[in-house]
């Protein structure tokens, strides 16, 4: 039997062929659609294309594109033809794709057209032998290229253990790893999330996500093709066009700022998501402040999730009532399937409502991290749990609460954040002598970072220098919200510098 994800995800589209898969909403694309037909013969396409270049077995396809029907495309095209798919984050800059592409060695890299310059000279130094563009408006070499292949394929067999995608995900040194997901990982969650959020014959999806995370490429895409749902689609979120388009849909996933932003909206009422039947919510803490705002604004009580990129989804506040009420604050119930448990330091399982660790075991849990064998073995224990490095409780019903991250990882807006990181390149510029970055509460984004800093004698460095230098070498989403200056930061008898007291200064300067 073939295990390749393709196949499930393929095998789910409905009978009428012609039906719409997915309708681009935006302003512009408003006359274009897809339909599955369109689905298979352009995956057909673009999967021959790739086992024509004679790639090894295992080769990575690595990605920075904008969003695109066609780059989603690409990602099944790549299951398709049995080889492993790299989505990288669009902002990240030269230094950090240099960094992925040289640990990941890609066979293949796909870029935007605007950004083909420098990522090409990155990647054949690297010895990358294929180079492609692709734009979010039908245009580039990859398309080019796939347009003169046959539109018809036999998706590549595969193992339930092959690898299906890798997940760049930092780490508190800021040396990113590679979490390798396999085939198996990645439909057994796909399954389990289809029954347990009640998927139905007539949903339809509204997709205002990345695709080069968890949330929006797996989460949210296997949801509607494993369940032959239509997808109205949007390369960018907008507020007023998601709750527009909400009289034709059922089913919403975002991250908290989105549900903040529509907030904002005066066309958000109950009557507007009245047709919708489940707003989702991950990869960033909820505010209950939003979670009762949008129960009283709409009617709908958000479904609160928890997930990571090593491991998909782990719990879920209930779906349906006779599994229990939706609770703010909590991420629910740890989902069929998943093992999950809260450990004290020295690994013992904690009372119930004590804080601890939270470690997993189920399907859907990582095979390890790309080529860090030592870091793998480190990260699970004796018996096979998965260590998060999230620190959570569950209460007597059951329910899971995430307190905070053992490991000083910031949620901005849905993306992570790694303070080590951005403290790294603070600390080497001129006259800086130690820095630190910690997460503070902010109303839109769930959280932002903040960065303090020390200077050497005489330095003359201000705040927006140091903003200004950082927006030059990350990613805009890793930017400190704040820079402050001090004479000198808090440390205990150690010498190690108290980020608890830091927080607990700042933490009320975006609330």
């Amino acid at each position: 039997m073939n295990q390749n994800l393709f196949t499930a995800l393929r095998a789910a589209s409905p009978n009428d062929l012609a039906a719409v898969a997915i309708d681009p909403a935006d302003v512009g694309k408003t006359a274009l659609h897809y339909s599955w037909r369109d689905l298979d013969r352009a995956t057909a396409m673009l999967a021959n294309l790739l086992q024509s270049l004679d790639l090894p077995a295992g080769a990575r396809v690595a990605v920075q594109v904008e969003k695109s029907v066609e780059a989603a495309m690409l990602y099944l095209a790549t299951l398709r033809a049995g080889f492993v798919f790299l989505p990288l984050n669009t902002a990240y800059q030269s230094g950090e794709i240099e960094y992925f592409i040289g640990n990941a060695e890609p066979a293949v890299v796909v870029c935007s057209p605007s950004n083909f310059g420098w990522v090409s000279k990155i990647a054949f130094k690297a010895g990358t032998q294929n180079v492609f563009t692709l734009g979010d408006d039908r245009t580039g070499s990859l398309l080019d290229r796939a347009s003169h292949c046959s539109d018809q394929h036999t998706p590549v067999r595969c193992q339930a253990d092959d690898l299906a995608a890798i997940l760049y995900t930092s780490g508190t040194t800021g040396r990113s790893k590679g979490a390798m997901l396999t085939h198996h990982n990645l439909l057994s969650n796909a399954q389990v999330l289809k029954d347990y959020w009640g998927w139905q014959p007539n949903d339809v999806l509204i997709h205002a996500l990345p695709i080069f995370h968890v949330h929006g490429l797996f989460v949210a895409l296997h949801g509607a093709l494993l369940n032959g749902s239509k997808t109205i689609w949007l390369s960018k979120f907008d507020p007023k066009l998601v709750i527009q388009k909400m009289s034709e849909a059922t089913v919403f996933m975002g991250v908290p700022t989105l549900y903040v932003r529509m907030l904002a909206e005066p066309a958000l009422t109950r009557e507007t998501a009245n047709h919708m039947r489940l707003f989702l919510a991950g990869s960033a803490p909820l505010l209950l402040e939003t979670f009762n705002s949008w129960q009283e604004r709409t009617g709908h009580t958000i479904l609160e999730r928890y997930g990571m990129s090593e491991t998909t989804m782990l719990t879920s506040n209930p779906y349906s009532p006779k599994d229990g009420e939706r609770r703010g604050g909590t991420v629910g119930y740890p989902l069929p399937g998943v093992q999950l448990r809260v450990q004290d330091d020295a690994g013992n399982n904690v009372t119930v409502g004590e804080i601890g660790g939270i470690q997993v075991k189920g399907p859907n849990i990582f095979k390890g991290y790309w080529r860090m064998p030592e870091k793998t073995t480190e990260e699970f224990t004796a018996d096979g749990y998965f260590k998060t490095g999230d620190v959570g409780k569950i209460d007597k019903r059951g329910y899971v609460t995430i307190v905070g991250r053992s490991k000083d990882l910031i949620i901005s807006g849905g993306y992570n954040v790694y303070p080590a990181e951005i403290e790294s390149t603070i600390n080497d510029m001129p006259g800086v002598a130690e820095s630190a970055v910690i997460g503070v509460p902010h109303p839109d984004f769930g959280e932002v970072g903040v960065a303090v800093l020390i200077l050497k004698p005489h330095a003359t460095i201000t705040p927006e220098n140091v903003i200004a230098d950082l927006k030059a070498k990350l990613a805009n989403f890793k930017i400190p919200k704040r820079c402050f200056v001090l004479q000198e930061l808090p440390r205990n008898t150690m010498g190690k510098v108290q980020k608890n007291v830091l927080r607990e200064q700042y933490k009320g300067l975006f609330t």
